[in-house]
């Protein structure tokens, strides 16, 4: 009967065991890639740094992530590059552009100085684990004289920055030059790329808590808090810096994201048990069904090198191989899958339709597992998504390496690219 079904799902849970029982920790990591960007600051910033370090955090038990990792700052730098070196801005590209409304080459340059020391001052911010500075200093450099959102007055700018200063009109008059503003967003893709090798310069290592959270709601305010720095100038300035901003903002949760799988991965990769019921369930799946019924209608993968890729991935996980090895492999699939399309123009299509094609090809797999009902189905949920992940950030990579830019902008481009349509 219905109620005596072993598909009735009434009472079902993860057992203690799972290793999905990991995930808890934030069990919407995923939906994370998702979720709109707050606008409102949801935690109040701290306005003293030595009062933090002072007290710890053991003292006060409203502690936010943010002011926990500024009392931990020393520990959590052995997790960052610290060592990241700024590279330096390109020169903008005026053209035959002719500048009017009383602005001239030396306004030009002394933007360009300005935005530069801007964002060092960013970079080192960041660097310092103080991210609650960043939205004093957008303030300070947009609009200096409005205080932020919460309360306090903004960060007062250097005797040398205000000898040289640009008046608030002239700096939106020289944002509304088309050179000026694609100039000032490479300049951002180089910032806000530094910016993610700083703070996680290996997606696979193990991360404080602490850390992790701070950098997500970082995340999550860094939008708002340009908006609001921005309000007095025009729409498409606007929209071109919150272009960059939202994709860095993106690319800090997806690598969070990514770590956090990893870690609960490894509890995976290192049970030996578990190992062996992944490699007897993936026996009894009909490889070839998947393969020449599905597979290769849908994606015309390559039936040699979809069978080389079986072989191998049963290989690596009979060998026990640990997180580190798997990564290695990961990166080596990708290498032979688009060696041939290696400078030529259709590099990027090819990486994207690669995506697609292992996406489907994993969850066709997954499909067979459970209408089996897998004992390792867990296992194997948790490794997918952790592999899918990866490999996305492996292809990104090598998209951004192909054609000269940064993943920064090449996930900018990408966002463009769906506002427009």
């Amino acid at each position: 009967s219905r109620g005596n079904s072993k598909y009735h799902y009434y009472g079902i849970r993860l057992k203690p065991e799972s290793p999905l029982n990991r995930l808890q920790e934030d069990t919407q990591y995923m939906a994370m890639r998702q979720q709109p960007i707050h606008q409102k600051q949801r935690y109040r910033p701290v306005q003293k740094m030595d009062g933090v370090a002072e007290s710890g955090s053991q003292s006060n038990p409203h502690t936010t992530p943010e002011q926990s990792v500024a009392a931990q700052s020393q520990h959590h730098q052995q997790f960052i590059d610290v060592t990241h070196v700024f590279p330096e801005f390109p020169a903008p590209d005026l053209g035959n552009v002719l500048l009017q409304e009383g602005v001239t080459m030396s306004d030009v340059k002394t933007l360009q100085l300005l935005y530069r020391r801007h964002c060092e001052a960013t970079l080192d911010v960041v660097m310092n684990l103080q991210f609650h500075y960043i939205e004093k200093l957008w303030q300070s450099f947009w609009n200096p004289k409005t205080p932020s959102s919460d309360g306090s007055a903004a960060l007062p700018s250097s005797e040398e920055e205000d000898e040289g200063a640009l008046p608030r009109d002239k700096l939106v008059t020289l944002c509304k030059y088309e050179p000026i503003l694609k100039w000032m967003r490479s300049c951002d893709h180089i910032l806000y790329q530094a910016l993610v090798e700083i703070l996680i310069p290996d997606v696979l290592r193990p991360v404080p808590s602490t850390l992790t959270q701070a950098i997500r709601n970082f995340a999550k305010s860094l939008e708002g808090w340009l908006m609001n720095a921005m309000s007095e100038f025009p729409p498409q300035v606007v929209q071109t810096k919150v272009g960059v901003v939202s994709a860095f903002a993106q690319t800090l949760r997806r690598y969070t994201s990514l770590n956090h799988l990893a870690q609960a991965a490894r509890a995976v990769l290192q049970n030996t048990s578990q190992i062996n019921q992944m490699l007897s369930d993936l026996n009894r799946v009909d490889f070839a069904n998947v393969q020449q019924e599905q597979a290769s209608w849908v994606c015309q993968c390559e039936e040699g090198m979809v069978q080389k890729l079986e072989q191998d991935f049963k290989l690596t996980l009979q060998q026990q191989s640990s997180l580190d090895q798997w990564a290695s492999w990961l990166d080596n699939v990708v290498t032979q899958v688009l060696k041939h399309h290696e400078g030529s123009p259709s590099f990027p299509k090819a990486a994207r339709q690669f995506l697609l094609k292992w996406s489907f090809y994993s969850s066709m797999v997954i499909r067979d597992l459970t209408l089996r009902s897998a004992a390792s189905f867990g296992s194997f949920h948790l490794i997918r998504l952790l592999y899918d992940e990866y490999m996305f950030y492996l292809v990104e990579h090598r998209v951004a390496q192909a054609t000269g830019e940064t993943p920064i902008a090449v996930m900018g481009e990408v966002r463009t690219v769906y506002s427009l349509a």
